[in-house]
């Protein structure tokens, strides 16, 4: 079993600069894909980006691409998603997500959740 949390979340303005954390206890996250998702008031769960683990391939949505940069560091088993330029439009919860198989947009593929963490753009 996989247990995510995900951090670092918080309000920022216009342009400004946040970077998300997503640690995982229970086992590494060598084997896995995992990723970013996040979810507007009264929008569907989007896909953000994600990474595997094992061969360091990664995926981003084209609304964040040049924006946003995925990274891991395997010692600390953690998960980094560097957000620059950030945006109105970047308002939502943001979760981590682990998957076993390969990288993936659809959020059913995805077994493990973090809790989400807050991230608010003012304009």
């Amino acid at each position: 079993q996989v247990h995510l949390v995900d951090s670092g979340g918080g309000l920022v303005q216009a342009g400004g600069s946040l970077r998300l954390s997503c640690t995982a206890s229970g086992r590494t996250f060598s084997g896995y894909t995992v990723g970013w998702f996040r979810q507007a008031p009264g929008k569907e769960r989007e896909f953000v980006a994600a990474v595997n683990w094992s061969t360091g391939n990664t995926d981003y949505a084209d609304s964040v691409k040049g924006r946003f940069t995925i990274s891991r560091r395997n010692l600390l088993n953690t998960m980094y998603l560097q957000m620059n330029n950030l945006k109105p439009e970047d308002t939502a919860v943001y979760y981590c997500a682990g998957d076993r198989g390969s990288v993936s947009h659809n959020d059913g593929d995805y077994d493990y959740w973090g809790q989400g963490t807050q991230v608010t753009v003012s304009s």
